[in-house]
């Protein structure tokens, strides 16, 4: 019998279909409370960070904390394990490569620095998007935590790795800094572009005995000289980790300096990334600062439990029994492991890719034509015009026929210190045949070396090679002379033995000099050289640095004059090193740096000459007295009086008239670089606020400022001011 289908009433119909949307709402909503909060981009970040952290054993903590641990699969997690880009991506191909860290503070131009540092994440960026999308990637795959900038001061002008810092003023790093912080990390509003790690917290610029050297330093010097760059990089730039330095401060090594790493920087400046200890951190402080007298698992408890989340190896392998042993409470590694993985999360690792803006920067940015003028124009604004003797540069390059290049450096490319692989490096003697005049002829002869020949290399005959750099020089209409250091003379773990010119680069100097007048010097170095015989002598002196993959074809162009040096020292150039106080004095007021120095200087601090000339006039300030919580403005018109466009850099400095205590001869607040056509003015107007003229004092462990008269000095460089005024500030 066949039998017919039952028909359902409209009421039975619409409660089935209901049945029906309920049951697949409940699988929906199964198949959601499946997917882990962790993973839900529209949740707050700190509420993903403790669910991701409730999920993990107390051993894959341990190895999250590892900086170069291992994968952890089940949560998507793949170690970063870092990287470098001091001024450029450190990859196993090409990137594009900058002047050196010390050449970028000589440009005085925090926006150039922020636009640096942006193209440099741009292409740290690009690497990541690329390993993430395309399956035939080739290259090594990095991650988004990188090792810049270093903002430690270069106190000492020995100190082997100045070639990474950016000078020996505070203010001027702290500007610098920011600018280069915020240029890595980005400006979305949700997501990091890169993590930015500050290095090396604190007092540190020795590299001798570095493992286990302490630093002595009084509260008042640690607070007013060490540590405001730090602040400003830190509350005003955002940067999310910073690195614990080898050194010991008063006795106490800064990997478990709780006072560092909890009291000044987590609490009193509120920093929210995280700390990580330099390499081999753990293992220093082990061997090198106790001596083998502290276990591995007591130095790991210190670490953290002073405020570093983040290390090597030794983090992985002895967290698991330090908590076993008592010596590390579960509650402060969990506060540690939440402080590295918010910045992950911040970076929109755990987020679908599409989410995070910069995912779609592609890999066509590394060593685009654009990175690649912003090299040159890096390069050419760092450029300092040391003198300039009867106006011999710039060189009118059809008059000249005929061109000496001489020097170690003139042949050879030096990249500096953390360097990746240049896309198309232009040494010097490459950049002058750029840039001359079709028919000119180039006489090379190399004439000095910086340092004795490595092993098996060809001997270098020190008599016949200055005799062919005499016989060039006499040969042409002009001499240009490349010398100065390598990484041979000044790196890391090698502090300089003499301020001077090493090998026999001087005698070099005096023999070409001796046969042609027309000579100009060009210094391809990182920290000061004291040359007073080449400054005496010499009628032309370009400081160049080591300046980057476009340096050669810069130098040529401000020889030449296709661009106007107006880059400024930023570090003092001692007459002598009796002028210098020993490396273990960390006390500037002994005679460090442009505000306390003893005697004059060989070449003082934002010195920097043009091919033009500059007038200041209508210095104005916005009050003559004002309370300690004020700020005051400062304006200053300066006019192009010669018949060439140049920069300026137009430098602010504060003097106390009558402190209480040593206060420096003067201190920079504020500068701006300017760029000028003949005859064109521009005011500019700089800003201080009532913190930047406070000193440290040690009764009431705080800044306070004096009420005291106070000098406004404006000029062109700290030894060349052009007005000055003075305001009161008041009780």
């Amino acid at each position: 019998m066949k039998l017919k289908p039952r028909k359902c009433s409209p009421i039975k119909a619409a409660l089935l279909f209901l049945l029906i949307a309920l049951m697949a709402g409940n699988r929906s909503l199964a198949q959601d409370t499946d997917k882990p909060l962790y993973l839900d981009y529209t949740k707050p970040v700190d509420e993903r960070v403790k669910d991701l952290l409730s999920r993990m054993t107390l051993e894959e903590k341990a190895e999250y904390l590892n900086h170069v641990g291992p994968d952890i699969p089940k949560f998507g997690i793949k170690s970063d394990k870092w990287n470098q880009s001091l001024h450029g991506v450190v990859w196993t191909r090409p990137t594009t490569m900058f002047p050196v860290s010390i050449a970028m503070a000589a440009t005085w131009d925090t926006k150039l620095v922020y636009t640096e540092a942006t193209a440099i994440s741009d292409e740290a960026r690009a690497i990541y998007n690329g390993w993430h999308q395309d399956p035939n990637f080739q290259g090594e795959k990095k991650g988004l935590i990188y090792r810049s900038p270093v903002i430690n001061v270069s106190r000492n002008p020995y100190w082997g790795r100045i070639n990474e810092c950016f000078g020996e003023d505070p203010f001027l790093t702290g500007r610098i800094g920011v600018a280069h912080v915020k240029g890595l990390q980005g400006n979305d509003p949700k997501y990091l572009k890169l993590v930015s790690t500050l290095k090396h917290y604190a007092v540190n610029n020795v590299e001798t005995d570095r493992t286990s050297r302490s630093a002595t330093v009084s509260e008042r010097m640690l607070h007013e000289f060490w540590l405001p760059h730090f602040k400003d990089c830190i509350v005003e730039g955002g940067a999310q980790s910073i690195m614990a330095s080898y050194n010991a401060i008063n006795g106490v090594p800064n990997n478990i300096n709780h006072m560092m790493l909890t009291d000044i920087l987590k609490n009193r400046w509120g920093f929210k990334g995280f700390v990580v200890s330099d390499l081999g951190g753990v293992n220093t402080m082990v061997n090198g600062h106790e001596k083998g007298q502290m276990s591995y698992e007591e130095a790991v408890a210190k670490s953290i439990n002073a405020g570093c989340d983040f290390s090597d190896k030794e983090f992985m392998q002895y967290i698991p029994i330090a908590v076993s042993k008592g010596l590390l409470t579960q509650a402060k590694l969990d506060e540690s492991v939440s402080r590295v993985m918010r910045d992950r999360f911040l970076l929109g690792e755990f987020d679908p890719q599409e989410k995070v803006p910069y995912s779609k920067i592609p890999m066509s940015v590394i060593g685009s034509p654009e990175h690649i003028n912003l090299a040159l124009k890096a390069a050419q604004e760092a450029m300092v015009l040391l003198t300039n003797k009867d106006h011999l540069l710039p060189l009118n390059k059809n008059k000249i026929k005929t061109i000496a290049v001489i020097g170690p450096h003139a042949d050879m490319f030096t990249a500096g210190g953390y360097s990746g692989k240049p896309i198309n490096a232009v040494n010097p003697m490459q950049g002058i045949k750029n840039r001359m005049a079709p028919g000119t002829e180039i006489i090379y002869a190399a004439g000095a070396e910086i340092t004795p020949p490595r092993k098996n290399a060809p001997e270098f005959d020190k008599a016949a090679e200055l005799q062919k750099a005499v016989d060039a020089a006499k040969k042409a209409d002009v001499a240009i002379l490349y010398i100065g250091t390598t990484l041979n003379v000044e790196a890391e773990g090698k502090d300089r033995t003499s301020l001077e010119l090493p090998g026999n680069q001087e005698e070099l100097v005096k023999a070409v000099l001796a046969v042609n007048p027309r000579t100009i010097v060009v210094l391809m170095n990182a920290g000061p050289l004291t040359i007073p015989y080449i400054k005496e002598h010499a009628p032309a002196i370009i400081e160049a640095w080591w300046p980057g993959e476009q340096g050669g074809n810069a130098i040529a162009d401000a020889i030449f004059g296709n661009i106007n040096p107006g880059g400024k020292m930023p570090l003092t150039v001692y007459a002598s090193a009796d002028q210098v106080p020993s490396q273990d004095e960390y006390d500037v007021t002994k005679g460090f740096t442009y505000m306390y120095i003893n005697g004059k200087p060989l070449f003082p601090f934002g010195h920097g000459l043009s091919y033009t000339t500059f007038n200041y006039s209508n210095l104005k300030l916005s009050a003559n007295q004002i309370k300690a919580t004020d700020a005051i403005t400062v304006s200053v018109d300066v006019k192009n009086t010669g018949k060439m466009a140049g920069d300026e850099v137009v430098q602010l400095y504060i003097h106390d008239v009558a402190p209480s205590l040593k206060r420096p001869m003067e201190e920079l607040r504020g500068f701006e670089r300017i760029t000028l056509n003949p005859g064109q003015t521009k005011t500019v107007t700089l800003t201080i606020p009532g913190s930047k003229l406070a000193f440290y004092d040690e009764k009431i462990h705080d800044f306070r400022v004096e009420p005291e008269p106070i000098d406004v000095l404006v000029g062109s460089s700290s030894a060349d001011i052009r007005l000055k005024s003075q305001f009161k500030v008041m009780d």
